[in-house]
């Protein structure tokens, strides 16, 4: 028996030891302020780390788990990565670095190289903590730069020190920015030992465990440092009209006529078109002229469906043209700050309308602190909308059925449009017919069609289910027809969004959909590659290709289908700020519709939708001056909607080609 006690001591100790060896590091994700996963990890003292991370959005997530050996220095020496994409796609990938010797795989690369000095591996996927590696390793490095693998540099830099509370402890922690990862620096928070403490933004947070009430302290600190960077980017490159501007020599086209008219002249003043021809500026004082240099004028594009999130944003939607987008969704003050941001010359950006959501309570609840579950609730949140300064309600998936044609007919009450996603256990024919204004998505409408296949639509089943049925529906049926006459009757709008699908109906691993061919070796070393690597489609089955392509063609000609037929769409691309709208226009062109068709629903078509097409959508006296110069010809090749030179939004004036670069993007047009 005491030979029995000393054993079972010894084994209690060598587990104590074992344990007191590990230091684990637990961090929470929110999304709109509610939790919806978390970070683990595992530091072990003999240079392992092992690391877990997910989350839950609306059934989407990543569900990931990380092992690593870490040298002397913290640098990874070898990575295995498992589990599933924000798609639920399955994620494989290895690192390894021996010496000088490094090799990697993963779903779309399999590469070696032989490199010298210190590197950091980037990882296709990655869990948060590889970032906190990189800063760490950034900070030990020469200059705090350090090379990338497969490219790229990083630097990193300190902004700010603030001192936090968290349940049990007070502590201080650092602001860090960290560049060469993305178009902006990304930010990070470390403690004094350069362990990770928050990642912040205004959709979403991931902080350590335990300290959740310091999110205000380190967000509003985050926020001050953002707002004096955008401050100094507005002040570089925004140019202020604060004198009548006369545009010689350029081709006009306004979209109501669809006539481009060619050697105009337009004056503009104090942000309001005053004239098109052949002006007469002898009355006005100090008129300043621009050569437009025979350039194709037109008004500034409309991006219908964006989620702004400010930083780069408003930079790529200017330097593509976009002076107007539509927010379907962001939190309620956050998008107030960034729209008060803009107009106050701060910050660059374009014209922003709000449309408010709303979700109901669940699992699948979208990123929205708007969640309603019953009737009281519902007219509160629709009220809270009205009174905010928002024009329209989304109605998002979780949203019970009952209570959708309440928010309806509340929102009609209060002036408000009603649009949204067609809530789960309901069909679109329904959504409609119970008050629906407008249907975000064309997957939406396929789905009216597949009730008996899908009805839980809260899930990525929305996507599959379309993916694996689309093709089969017959765009030509009398029950397609007949739902297509119900839009046109009731004057129901579709805002498709059909690039959204593209690369998720076509990409695969290794094989990037072509949503971003046109446009991909612009970006960023790191950008190139993720684009380039298909991430981001959904997981077909063995033989699915041509039946995931076959259904997303399907979507294109549905939008063709609902031009010809009369139906209102407006051009939106809930995808990357700006240079994503392109394209969009571009399928819209292969679904069909005449090139300047598409620019008139870029344009004046969706300036009507929101009632403001006496003022914006037109060059025409009187109008406001939101206006874009353009290389080469839209009417002609959609493509060329890309090559924007200027971008005019009333009375400030910005060259698109410094915008692209102070946002580490090569621009489309050559000096």
């Amino acid at each position: 028996m005491k030979t029995m006690a000393v054993i079972l001591f010894v084994v209690l100790v060598a587990a104590t030891s074992v344990h007191a060896a590990e230091r684990v590091e637990r961090s929470t994700l929110l999304l709109a302020g509610a939790k919806a996963g978390f970070q683990e990890a595992r530091y072990g003292d003999d240079g392992k780390l092992a690391v877990h991370f997910e989350f839950n959005d609306r059934g989407r997530g990543p569900n990931l788990d990380a092992s690593y050996v870490l040298d002397a220095h913290g640098m990874p020496t070898a990575i295995e990565l498992k589990g599933v994409d924000y798609l639920k796609a399955p994620v494989a990938e290895t690192y390894t670095r021996n010496g000088n010797a490094l090799s990697w795989k993963n779903a779309a690369e399999d590469d070696k190289r032989t490199l010298a000095g210190s590197s950091f591996f980037l990882g296709l996927n990655q869990v948060p903590e590889d970032s906190i590696l990189l800063a760490r390793a950034a900070l030990a490095a020469p200059d705090h730069k350090l090379a990338l693998v497969p490219a790229g540099v990083a630097s990193i830099h300190k902004l700010a020190t603030v001192e936090v509370k968290g349940k049990d402890a007070s502590r201080s922690v650092d602001l860090y920015a960290l560049k060469g990862l993305g178009l902006l620096p990304d930010f990070v928070w470390l403690d004094q030992d350069q362990r990770f403490f928050a990642s912040y933004s205004g959709w979403s947070t991931l902080i350590r465990e335990g300290f959740e009430d310091a999110i205000k302290t380190i967000g509003d600190r985050q926020e001050q440092e953002e707002k004096r960077l955008a401050e100094a980017r507005a002040s570089e490159l925004t140019r202020q009209l604060t004198s009548p501007l006369l545009i010689r020599n350029v081709r006009v086209f306004d979209p109501p006529s669809g006539e481009v008219v060619n050697a105009r002249a337009v004056l503009i003043d104090a942000g309001r078109i005053v004239s098109i021809g052949d002006a007469d500026v002898s009355l006005l004082d100090g008129v300043e002229e621009f050569d437009g240099g025979n350039r194709f004028l037109m008004p500034g594009l409309w991006d219908m469906h964006v989620h702004f999130t400010g930083g780069a944003d408003g930079l790529l939607d200017l330097a593509s043209g976009v002076t107007t987008v539509r927010d379907m969704a962001n939190q309620v003050e956050t998008l107030k700050a960034l729209i008060d941001g803009i107009e106050a010359g701060k910050d660059i950006g374009p014209r922003i309308i709000r449309a408010g959501i709303i979700d109901g309570k669940g699992p699948f609840a979208g990123p929205t602190k708007v969640l309603v579950d019953n009737e009281k609730e519902a007219l509160d949140a629709v009220r809270m909308y009205k009174e905010t300064g928002h024009e329209q309600i989304k109605i998002y998936s979780s949203v019970k059925p009952e209570l959708m044609p309440i928010i309806a007919k509340a929102a009609h009450e209060q002036g408000l449009r009603v649009s949204g996603h067609v809530p789960a256990f309901m069909t679109a024919r329904q959504f409609v017919e119970n008050g629906a204004d407008e249907i975000q998505h064309v997957n939406m409408l396929f789905l009216n069609f597949m009730f008996d296949k899908v009805q839980d639509t809260r899930t990525p089943a929305r996507f599959t289910a379309v993916a694996e049925h689309g093709a089969a529906l017959d765009l030509s049926s009398p029950q397609v027809r007949d739902f297509i006459q119900l839009l046109k009757d009731r004057d129901i709008v579709v805002d498709p969004t059909v690039g959204t699908f593209e690369d998720m109906f076509l990409g695969r691993p290794g094989v990037p959909g072509p949503g971003f061919a046109a446009i991909v070796d612009r970006f960023p070393t790191t950008w190139q590659r993720q684009i380039r690597s298909g991430a981001g489609g959904l997981e077909m089955k063995p033989g699915q290709q041509a039946l995931f392509r076959d259904s997303y063609q399907a979507m294109v000609n549905m939008v063709g289908v609902l031009h010809r037929s009369g139906v209102h769409i407006v051009a939106g691309t809930d995808n990357l700020a700006g240079m994503t709208l392109p394209r969009e226009l571009e399928l819209y062109v292969e679904a069909g519709i005449p090139p300047k068709d598409v620019l008139r629903i870029a344009t004046s078509g969706s300036a009507e939708v929101m009632k403001r097409d006496s003022e914006y959508g037109r060059v025409a006296p009187g109008y406001v001056s939101d206006l874009i110069l353009v290389d080469g010809d839209p009417t002609i090749n959609m493509a060329d909607i890309r090559k924007v030179r200027t971008t005019i939004r009333g009375d400030r004036l910005y060259d698109a080609d410094a915008l692209f670069r102070a946002v580490s993007i090569q621009p489309a047009t050559k000096q």
